[in-house]
């Protein structure tokens, strides 16, 4: 398994939405034990200088995952169950859900109908069960492939141990394009580059790389090793990212999508596993909710998560701009700084973005709405406090300027009675005295 997902996956961040879910089923403990905390991201310079920007309180981390080890978990716990069976090697061909039918063909290549009461569509970003969906009468469908792919390296490990700082998720930023990397239990790192097709394609011979990260991530060349670098960076060709949306999530009370299925996202703010398993969680709430009962669950669940993942895959796009552009800026730092601050004073009440998305379960979309309001906070805020700081330097830099203040105040009518007088005004500048 491990070389078959070489190159294609992109580390798994599990935070607590997650975690919920797993809770639900008995593996939280289990699962979290063989992750590594990530406390805060580690911001590489292009000068090699390094900075941590804190995801939260001391408490709060986001764990890093193999993608592999879950997948085995997940499946040794399910072969717990003695009312479930795998088949394993088979491709769905059709899917009927008003029949409740569905059509696989597995290693003897001869097509099977499985007749069920329910289809739960949970086949990925380019679902089978999904293309049958569409061409049902009033089923929205869109699909963005973003300009940027992706490339997966390794920094492994070094002396026995980590050659970076474990507990971080470490990012290169530099503006159109950005490299991070993620611990492993084995003391390496899975890096994996974003950058747009374009650039990719003008990297066409080792030398070429070599320069190009010498540029770009001088201190990381070390850490891969030139020759791992020329040929892990070959290895396969950058991968494409796909954001789908769609609605509804259900058809009837036959069948229902989750995860990348109904929602596959843009992974730039660690929440795909995390949504696809509170859709699972959510799921299971609305069944006793409503006491199994399909006709009212399956509309519900659809009516509740629409807007939600539709939030996170909106947020995971403006997400990508904020890791390889603004946390450069010294303006993002403040503000991160002062949302924290916030935080801390009127924990209820100002919640940042990042917190309530990957530390709660509000709702994306209310964490959406509530982001804005507590952006137009503090943007009214800096306003206020620039306005009454440049008023106060003004009228420090007057006060300085004349040894008597309230001249200023009392001129202007002087000017009149001078003028009355004499015909002709006089003005007097402070450095007339």
């Amino acid at each position: 398994m491990a070389k078959s997902v070489r190159g294609r996956s992109i580390n798994l961040a599990l935070s607590y939405r997650g975690r919920q879910a797993l809770k639900a089923i008995g593996l939280e403990n289990q699962i979290v034990s063989q992750g590594i905390p990530m406390r805060a991201r580690m911001i590489h310079s292009l000068s090699g200088k390094k900075s941590a920007i804190p995801y939260g309180t001391k408490s709060q981390y986001i764990l890093s995952i193999s993608r592999e080890n879950l997948n085995k978990d997940l499946l040794n716990a399910v072969e717990k169950y003695p009312n479930v069976k795998m088949h394993f090697g088979h491709r769905l061909l059709k899917c009927s859900p008003e029949e409740g039918m569905i059509t696989v063909l597995g290693s003897d290549l001869i097509p099977k109908d499985v007749t069920c009461d329910l289809i739960v569509g949970c086949d990925g970003a380019y679902s089978t069960v999904r293309s049958h969906l569409m061409k049902k009468p009033r089923f929205d469908y869109s699909q963005q492939y973003i300009p940027h792919g992706y490339m997966e390296l390794t920094i492994p490990p070094k002396n026995g141990g980590f050659a970076m700082e474990p507990n971080y998720l470490h990012i290169w930023p530099r503006n159109t394009f950005m490299m991070i990397a993620l611990p492993n239990t084995n003391k390496s790192f899975t890096c994996t580059l974003f950058m747009p097709f374009e650039e990719f394609e003008k990297l066409r011979t080792s030398s070429q790389v070599l320069d190009f990260f010498y540029k770009y991530f001088p201190d990381s060349v070390p850490l891969i090793g030139e020759q791992a670098l020329e040929q892990d960076f070959f290895l396969l060709p950058a991968q494409a990212m796909i954001s789908v949306k769609c609605s509804s999530f259900h058809f009837k009370s036959h069948c229902v999508l989750m995860g990348d299925a109904a929602h596959a996202i843009v992974p730039f703010f660690g929440q795909g596993m995390n949504a696809g398993f509170e859709d699972c969680l959510v799921f299971d709430e609305l069944m006793d909710k409503f006491n199994n009962d399909l006709n009212l669950c399956l509309p519900e669940f659809s009516r509740f998560r629409i807007p939600d993942d539709h939030a996170i895959s909106d947020l995971s796009m403006y997400n990508y701009i904020e890791m390889r552009a603004h946390v450069n800026s010294p303006w993002f730092i403040f503000r991160k700084n002062m949302e924290r601050f916030l935080h801390a004073i009127m924990p209820s009440t100002f919640i940042p973005l990042y917190t309530m998305v990957t530390f709660s379960r509000i709702r994306y979309h209310e964490a959406v709405l509530r982001w804005h309001w507590q952006q137009k906070v503090i943007n009214k805020g800096v306003f206020f406090f620039g306005t009454l700081i440049a008023i106060s330097s003004t009228f420090l830099l007057i006060r300085s300027m004349s040894p008597r203040p309230l001249d200023y105040l009392q001129r202007p009518w002087n000017w009149v009675t001078n003028f009355r007088n004499t015909g002709h005004v006089s003005l007097q500048t402070p450095w007339s005295y």
